[in-house]
């Protein structure tokens, strides 16, 4: 794919590093002369200093060849205007822009649902943008399910279907420390396949050989009703949490919030946390020291306890009895602090803990801390630009622990090598590995085994590593 980004920050690097190890063609640009030179240092691309709002930069850099356009530049006006051109001009290019307008970005959803509805004819997308990322809520959405899966880990769901991938710690003397993965099933009577293995800061594919050890960290796939069982067999346990703090009231405690007062309708999720909504034992207790803020959720959510309080007082936490709750989700918009918060009401009793961080790298960090489960403000938006980027046939991407794996979904096309095929046929260990199969025309997916047999139409979830995740996508879903 020949792929134009305009920005070159944080996002704008990393996504262009990704695409570029999947050999794709990409030209980056941005109006900062320090930006655009710390970036061709990192970068084996074209990277161009100038304004990407204009035109005539983008003709000259080739955007009547490209397949797509990013804009992820710091001014969101930037990047809806630089989409907004480019449609007028070349409206069959995919375009993608990040917004941090909440506003922006919700007036955007509820406009395209109302042409969606009440409009039959041939449209363009609004502002020319395929794709509106918004950072807050892709954040939100995925600590919203982590805490749908019991806070575990770092928890991926797919769509219609209850099972996930968990993330889940091997400790020392458990049932699964020291057994092979062909000899796991003599210990445990439970569908499920280990997708990846942790090992001193190293990700890989396992094989039946692999076998595990105290102090791996397992990526486990298995049916929500079942994480509790897997947990065991780890050394650990899946806790009730019916009492959740949630500190920060801001846009995306906000989100959350919302999100976890839903009500019933998440019943049906099949997960733990879902029946103690639907059961209405949840309860929520949201901190914020801004006077303004905490009015404000106080307003917008009367079912939960809202308090204007320092929520690193541990007086005020001994007194309110935060100190005894199943779950603090630490959300505010300085990263640094919930990291070291997180870790914090953990010591002072707090079953679990989530925090938001800035990347990938200080989850790691905030996990080293002892934090459950970090999730990456950044990250969660270079996966979901990901996603829109891979085709049609490629429905959702997810990256792995620091990124050497990618767990993705896809449905398999008339040109596929692999239509007709069993897994036996087509396996090769190391390279990838096929995780579930839902066939055309049903809603369920199913975990896959060697015996499994694809045919178009068919979806099907892999995890392969990042660098080859092209390669084999091609191999998977065909030509577009």
């Amino acid at each position: 794919m020949r792929i134009v980004i305009v920005g070159a920050g944080f996002t704008g690097v990393q996504l262009a590093k990704l695409l570029i190890s999947e050999k794709n063609q990409v030209t980056l640009i941005d109006n900062n002369e320090v930006t655009t030179r710390h970036a061709s240092n990192q970068l084996d691309c074209t990277v161009m200093c100038a304004d990407g709002n204009n035109l005539e930069t983008l003709e000259e850099v080739g955007i009547a060849k490209a397949d797509a356009l990013i804009c992820v530049t710091a001014s969101d006006e930037v990047n809806m205007i630089t989409c907004s051109l480019v449609d007028a001009v070349y409206p069959d290019i995919l375009k993608i822009a990040r917004v941090r307008n909440y506003a922006y970005y919700v007036n955007t959803t509820q406009a395209e649902k109302k042409q969606i509805t009440g409009f039959t004819g041939k449209r363009r997308p609004l502002y020319g943008i395929n794709y509106m990322i918004h950072p807050d809520v892709e954040a939100a959405e995925a600590i919203v399910q982590a805490v749908e899966n019991g806070a575990v880990g770092n928890v991926i769901s797919f769509d219609n279907s209850d099972l996930v991938i968990a993330r889940i710690a091997v400790e020392e003397k458990s049932a699964f420390d020291g057994i092979s993965l062909k000899n796991i099933r003599t210990k445990i009577d439970v569908q499920f396949l280990v997708a990846y293995v942790e090992q001193e800061g190293i990700t890989s594919l396992p094989s039946g050989d692999t076998v595990l050890q105290a102090g791996n960290t397992l990526g486990v796939l298995i049916s929500k009703k079942e994480v509790s069982k897997i947990m065991e067999f780890c050394g650990s346990e899946q806790k009730v949490l019916k009492k959740v703090a949630l500190i920060g009231a801001g846009r995306i405690g906000s989100i959350i919030a919302e999100k976890l007062l839903e009500g019933e309708k998440a019943a049906h999720q099949g997960s733990l946390f879902a029946r103690i909504k639907a059961r209405h034992e949840l309860n929520l207790v949201i901190i914020d020291s801004d006077e303004e803020r905490a009015r404000a959720a106080a307003e917008k959510f009367p079912e939960a306890r809202v308090l204007c309080a320092d929520a690193s007082d541990e007086n005020f936490l001994n007194e309110e009895g935060i100190t005894d709750f199943d779950l603090a989700i630490c959300s505010t918009h300085n990263h640094e602090l919930n990291m070291v918060l997180a870790a914090y009401l953990e010591s002072l009793g707090v079953g679990q803990s989530i925090s938001l961080v800035t990347s990938g790298p200080f989850g790691t960090i905030a996990e080293k801390l002892g934090v459950d489960v970090a999730i990456p403000l950044r990250d969660c938006v270079v996966d979901s630009i990901i996603s829109h980027l891979r085709g049609k046939s490629v429905k959702e991407v997810h990256t792995v622990t620091t990124g050497e794996l990618e767990i993705v979904e896809c449905e398999i096309t008339a040109s596929s090598k692999v239509s007709g095929k069993s897994l036996f046929e087509i396996s090769d260990p190391g390279s990838f590995l096929v995780l579930l199969n839902r066939k055309a025309g049903t809603n369920e997916y199913a975990i896959a085994n060697g015996n499994t047999q694809i045919y178009p139409g068919d979806h099907v979830v892999l995890i392969t590593q990042s660098e080859n995740s092209k390669k084999i996508l091609s191999y998977f879903a065909g030509k577009e």
